[in-house]
């Protein structure tokens, strides 16, 4: 498992992996059932704070991307589909957020925007 950390910019280090973890699961590239680093080796790797692997191991978590299994570590949760279109949703609804205001600020209409979108999603009508 390959993660790169940026200590520039604002993104906090245990939200980058979250990201990147997230990110791998839902590509496939971490398969249901597979075993993460250890907070400690994960830590030692990247160099970081075992208390930041540890609150991004916990977010991944709650978020139900993965499972602890006491005494053996943490690893792929069983994929939800729901879970994983309701993620993928919530990040499309960021990044609209910000088409939005772009266009707001620019004076860009509404159906001017729902133009661009349909072009851009490859379809006659939304």
């Amino acid at each position: 498992m390959e993660i790169i950390i940026r200590n520039t910019g604002d993104t906090p280090i245990y939200e980058q992996i979250t990201r990147q973890v997230k990110g791998l699961i839902l590509r496939g590239e971490l398969k249901e059932g597979e075993a993460l680093p250890s907070m400690r080796l994960l830590a030692r790797d990247l160099r970081i704070s075992v208390i930041t692997t540890k609150r991004a191991y916990e977010e991944l978590e709650r978020e139900g991307f993965i499972t602890t299994v006491p005494g053996k570590g943490c690893f792929v949760a069983p994929r939800n589909l729901e879970l994983v279109r309701e993620d993928a949703l919530r990040r499309v609804e960021e990044h609209l957020s910000a088409a939005v205001e772009v266009a707001q600020t620019a004076s860009i209409s509404l159906e001017e925007l729902k133009e661009t979108l349909t072009i851009l999603y490859g379809e006659d009508s939304l």
